[in-house]
């Protein structure tokens, strides 16, 4: 019997990984992180107390079962830690990488009320990346059920959706507006993050459980909503188009040459390989001296491309403070590495004219923080008299997104005043059989956030359509039954007759 972990006994230091150098990585979109070896991950799994409370699995939002799995690593049964992880994940090399696990499985790990916290994020990427090498994939024996389900967006939500309902029996077909599948995984997150390599093996997962794939395919353009229902035949409908319409500064100026959106940047280089000039030509607007505004993750990742894309300087314009930066510290923590320069505290009030309708510069004014806002940061506050202006060639906007308005312009679903589709607490539309959830439902949030909702869909999905779902099983109370069963599961069995 093994002996039983305390604080005392578990390793002490947190496992570090190794890295590309900062020196030599802003000359590639190689991966920044490698990721543990097996000897790593053995010795950071037994950082792990399995400790009986569980607070990590009521910290991720799809539920897996973290202890479960570590247990597994530490018995090198790395097979069986990819089995208990996929039955509620099936991106694990994706959320190992891009999950802020420091404010959720982490940041409520009970060895971090004491130490640094295990690396659960690192341990999952582990076990995604070994299962990637050797081929694995659970795909289990499925009865079809007889239903069609469309799916909208080949993003997270969708994703995680459309797995469940794959498994569940169901005809999935998801319709994406881009060329290739992925969502914001795939335009929205540089290779130095998330390799595409990644996101293939793991969208490769989906189409063996019958996942079909349908891209250039524009829902609300090519056809409605109501038509999927209507005219196409699906039983049901999930939206998960995420909120991909970026806001802008609003400012003299912000709508010259040279002034774009972090998501257009990140597309151009991400999806549509302008990085790789002159092998592709796909534009993308020259730059010396460049200006990110914002200091979420999307600004991080904009201003470490451009980097890349060979620019001499690049200034993170924020706001705030470094301390209310939206970013995952590690983030910041390698941009700082790469060079980066960052001008906390600074807020921009106009982009100014080359006399050529270009970019010459950036007028900022500093700001001081006052009383906390809504959110609980302080409210950032100007200071009198402290204009200036900062010379750059590329204005890049990345202070948050919208919904996308097609959905909403081109069917009857009912949206909030923000554009954002309104769905109940079960994520059910305000049209019979339509669910919806992710960012297009909450506005801008984390990729397992997404993926959380969509799983949650697809339950109420299952029980919209009938199909029995063991882990929300129907509760007779006065319901019809059979044999004590509740009519509404539809459950049936197979007769042979002979002829």
């Amino acid at each position: 019997m093994a002996k039983k972990r305390t604080i005392r006994t578990i390793p002490q230091e947190r496992t570090p990984v190794a890295e590309q150098d900062p020196g030599e990585r802003i000359r590639n979109f190689d991966e920044v992180s490698h990721g543990y070896g097996k000897e790593e991950a053995l010795v950071e799994a037994d950082r792990c107390l399995m400790c009986p409370e569980q607070p990590c699995v009521a910290g991720c939002p799809v539920g897996v079962n973290i202890p479960a799995f570590i247990q597994k690593v530490t018995e090198k049964d790395l097979r069986g830690a990819y089995d208990v992880i996929t039955t509620t994940n099936l991106l694990p090399a994706v959320c190992g990488r891009v999950c802020p696990q420091e404010t959720q499985c982490e940041g409520v790990c009970t060895v971090g009320d004491t130490l640094e916290p295990v690396a659960i994020g690192r341990l999952e990427r582990f076990v995604g990346d070994m299962a990637i090498a050797a081929g694995w994939a659970n795909v289990p024996y499925i009865e079809p059920s007889g239903f069609r389900i469309g799916i909208v967006g080949a993003g997270p939500a969708g994703m995680a959706c459309a797995a469940d309902m794959a498994k569940a029996g169901c005809e999935v077909t998801v319709y994406e507006a881009f060329h290739q599948s992925g969502g914001v995984l795939r335009y929205g997150i540089p290779d130095f993050r998330l390799p595409n390599e990644v996101i293939d093996a793991e969208m490769g997962n989906l189409e063996k459980l019958g996942v079909h794939f349908e891209c250039n395919t524009l829902v609300g353009r090519l056809f409605t909503i109501e038509q999927m229902i209507d005219e196409l035949g699906f039983h049901a409908v999930f939206i998960g188009t995420g909120a991909g319409y970026p806001n802008m500064l609003g400012v003299p100026g912000d709508s010259l040459n040279g002034v774009l959106s972090a998501n257009e940047l990140l597309t151009r280089c991400n999806l549509m390989h302008a990085r790789e000039f002159p092998n592709y030509d796909t534009p993308m607007p020259p730059a010396r001296h460049v200006a990110v505004v914002g200091a979420g993750n999307t600004a991080m990742d904009a201003m470490r491309v451009c980097l890349r894309l060979g620019a001499e300087e690049v200034s993170c314009i924020y706001r705030r403070s470094r301390a209310e930066a939206p970013a995952r510290a590690e983030e910041v923590h390698h941009a700082e590495q790469e060079g980066i320069r960052f001008k906390w505290l600074t807020n921009p009030v106009a982009v100014l004219d080359d006399g050529e309708g270009g970019v010459s510069g950036i007028r900022c004014v500093r700001m001081e923080l006052g009383e906390p806002d809504d959110s609980g940061r302080r409210r950032p506050v100007p200071v009198a008299g402290s204009e200036h202006d900062i010379e750059v060639d590329l204005v890049v906007v990345a202070i948050g997104t919208n919904a996308n308005p097609i959905i909403g312009q081109t069917s009857k679903l009912a949206l909030n005043k923000w554009g954002y589709i309104e769905t109940d607490e079960d994520l059910v539309t305000s049209m019979p059989g339509i669910f919806a959830g992710g960012d297009i439902v909450t506005g801008a949030a984390t990729v397992i956030e997404a993926m959380g909702a969509g799983r949650k869909a697809a339950r109420n999905m299952r029980r919209y359509l009938g199909i029995r779902d063991a882990d929300a099983p129907y509760r007779a109370s006065g319901a019809d039954t059979l044999f004590g069963i509740d009519l509404r599961e539809r459950n049936f069995v197979r007769i042979q007759t002979s002829t």
